[in-house]
């Protein structure tokens, strides 16, 4: 089973129920393990936000943050590209920049196994190696 890296954006005050509904779903469809998760990222400006930091306690994985200029590599890969995410963050897609970064840090390449999925205030990508 090919590991995967799972990237968050949300709005402030998102619930950790939320991602984590989010998350499940897009698994469930996609029919992708939950135990072929390594790990979740989101971009710096997230990093005091409960809901990220809930979750990632809750399935035992380790949160990473990546400011927007490690995440800008990743802009041509993106699936979708957010003016208001860019105007936000400086980061034109945090859910699919941030798990392509982190599969890249582990495996050395990524591609988006699932691209941009929506829920509510959350937005949720999933990367795993070429």
């Amino acid at each position: 089973m090919p590991a995967l890296y799972a990237g968050f954006g949300c709005r402030r005050g998102c619930p950790a129920d939320t991602l984590e509904n989010l998350l499940r779903q897009a698994l469930a469809d996609h029919g992708l393990a939950l135990s072929a998760l390594r790990g979740i990222a989101s971009i710096a400006l997230k990093a005091d936000e409960p809901g990220l930091q809930q979750l990632a306690k809750r399935l035992g994985l380790p949160l990473l943050l990546y400011d927007a200029g490690q995440l800008q590599p990743y802009e041509p890969l993106l699936s979708h590209r957010s003016v208001i995410a860019h105007a936000h963050s400086g980061c034109w897609g945090v859910a699919e920049s941030a798990a392509l970064a982190m599969a890249s840090q582990h495996l050395g390449t990524a591609r988006l196994r699932v691209a941009r999925q929506v829920l509510g205030p959350a937005t949720l990508a999933l990367a795993c190696g070429r």
